[in-house]
């Protein structure tokens, strides 16, 4: 990034500053949601935008609805917003500050009625504004069938809009591309896309993952679950773009620093080493049999069944007392009798993945506003390395000289990212609107990335389909190695134990002072398997020693570099 560049990020920053600043001030102000769309546009988040934009479409609904929720406090922050003429956020280019839009000019303002009136046509005006930032917005994600949706729902209200017409356009140009179809079916638009994995620039809930401060936490916690093993700083190899990038200039692999797992003394095989319980868990099956705390199958409903019920809610029901008083301490208050056991279960096949996520973001909110802590703050993921990049690695140059754009890896969705988690909010009976310093996109992105690196997953034994997750912090902490010295299993509890025989029938064992090397996939894969299975969880090509080494042979023994352009980051999840 050139000075140049650098000195307008830092412009545009500090006005996104000033207008959060705003919105938590005022939190039904449209127009400030707008204005911070257009900020987060130029940084080059496409996605915060779109959550913006949507958030300000919320509140000119909210204007136009007397008998909305928030009707008064929208309507009162758009006429205050409006007072001394057209906001700029809504000015059409080449006006002045004080002209008002077509349609608007020629209103009397005499009366509170003719004010009332000017102001939602204000209203109304804002709302196209909106659906060209969101169709744009999430074209530039790749979500096509929601950009799609929003195009026409903005062309229904505004049948001429040149920039709605245009978007539509290259939608379907698109589309037809991708297709190889003539017509546009919107059904079959691709709607899942990929946006930026970071710590955000005003991110300051991250912790010095290397300060002894953390260390010293982590392993007090390990002590209950882990009490013979340790966290340590440790060194990885560097998980690359492309087979080319494998090594650096002087051929020696490049390693970045990581927290890992090693033994406090010598590990027999076959011995335990971790036994961890997590209220971080969800499950996509609705009316299952399952714990609501910790997912674990119900054993029948006997005399003697240690199975007990939420005295509060119909059908949530727990495996025993101890997990119901953890849910009742950690998050099922927020959301007791609430309707939400039916959000995201029993998806569409293709969309469990993705359903599974948005349950366990759910989960995390939950406890979030249980505990009244913020999201990141809780020990759960506070932690968790989520798979970053610097800022400015995953910047788009405004350089006529620049090179290719970034490959972004963090997956999005409008429904699953934006919409899905308002949702939940309002079911929790949370002011999605109030809330934007603890429930903000950026946050939930966050909470994302963390998770997408860590959760394990359980599948439906008769389909294959993932049906159940968790996040496990300390478990995670065993950094993914193809050729492992353990091995684990989730239920319930996720324990892990020494593998009795390593890849190659290696006898088992770990000495005291080694590393703990978990994996996160099926080691009997072949080589471009397991880098592919890993691009959507760590962000690159992995690159410990037994992928290395089998890479090279399939690369000899077919006389080639490589195959494809995977893509990871690091090596710890």
């Amino acid at each position: 990034m050139d000075s140049d560049q650098e000195e307008e990020t830092a412009y545009l920053l500090q006005k996104r500053r000033d207008v959060t600043k705003a919105l938590l001030h005022s939190p039904y102000d449209l127009i400030a949601y707008i204005e911070r769309a257009e900020v987060h546009t130029e940084l080059g988040y496409p996605d915060l935008a779109a959550g913006d934009s949507y958030r300000a479409l919320l509140l000119c609904d909210e204007c136009a609805n007397e008998g909305f929720e928030y009707h008064d406090e929208a309507l009162e922050a758009l006429r205050s917003r409006s007072s001394d003429g057209t906001p700029i956020a809504l000015r059409e280019p080449g006006t002045s500050n004080v002209d008002l839009p077509s349609g608007v000019e020629s209103m009397s303002l005499d009366t509170d009625a003719d004010a009332d009136k000017k102001t939602l046509e204000l209203a109304r005006i804002a709302s196209i504004r909106c659906y060209r930032s969101l169709a744009i917005s999430l074209l530039l994600c790749g979500c096509l069938k929601s950009a799609y949706d929003f195009c026409t729902r903005g062309l229904a209200a505004a049948p001429e809009d040149v920039e709605l017409l245009q978007a539509k356009e290259y939608i379907e140009n698109m589309a037809k591309r991708r297709l190889k179809a003539d017509g546009v079916d919107i059904n079959e638009l691709p709607d899942q896309g990929l946006v930026r994995r970071e710590i955000y620039p005003w991110n300051d809930h991250e912790p010095n993952r290397f300060a002894q401060e953390t260390l010293d936490f982590l392993n007090g916690q390990l002590e209950q679950t882990a009490p013979n093993v340790e966290v340590r700083v440790t060194e990885l190899p560097t998980l690359v773009e492309a087979a080319g990038s494998s090594v650096d200039g002087s051929g020696t692999l490049p390693t970045n620093k990581q927290l890992g797992l090693f033994a406090k003394v010598d590990i027999q095989p076959g011995d335990p080493i971790l036994n961890e319980f997590s209220l971080l868990a969800a499950n996509n099956r609705l009316k299952e049999s399952l714990c609501d705390a910790c997912s674990l199958e119900l054993p029948p409903l006997t005399p003697d069944s240690k199975v007990v019920g939420c005295p509060e809610c119909d059908d949530i029901m727990f495996c025993d007392e101890y997990c119901l008083s953890r849910a009742q301490e950690e998050y099922h208050p927020a959301v007791c009798d609430k309707d939400i056991d039916t959000i995201a279960k029993d998806p569409d096949p293709r969309e469990k993945p993705f359903a599974l996520y948005l349950l366990l973001l759910s989960r995390a909110l939950a406890m979030a506003e249980t505990q009244q802590i913020h999201p990141l703050e809780l020990k759960e993921v506070k932690y968790i390395w989520g798979d970053f990049l610097p800022s400015a690695a995953n910047a788009v140059s405004l350089s006529p000289n620049a090179p290719p754009p970034p490959v972004w890896t963090l997956p999005f969705s409008f429904q699953y990212n934006i919409a899905g988690p308002l949702h939940v909010l309002e079911k929790m009976d949370i002011d999605i609107f109030s809330t934007l310093a603890t429930y903000d996109l950026w946050i939930l992105n966050t909470l994302y990335s963390k998770f997408r690196g860590t959760a394990s997953a359980r599948v439906n034994k008769r389909n294959g389909h993932p049906e159940v997750a968790a996040v496990h912090p300390l478990w995670c902490l065993a950094n993914h190695d193809c050729n492992p010295n353990v091995q684990w299993e989730w239920e319930g509890r996720m324990r892990l134990w020494c593998r009795e025989k390593r890849i190659g029938g290696v006898p088992g064992g770990i000495k005291a002072g080694e590393e703990v090397l978990n994996h996160y996939c099926d080691i009997d894969l072949k080589v471009q398997d397991r880098r592919e299975w890993a691009q959507g969880s760590l962000g690159g090509w992995c690159m410990c020693e037994r992928c290395r080494t089998e890479a090279a042979e399939d690369a000899k023994a077919t006389a080639m570099n490589g195959v494809g352009g995977e893509h990871l980051t690091n090596g710890q999840r």
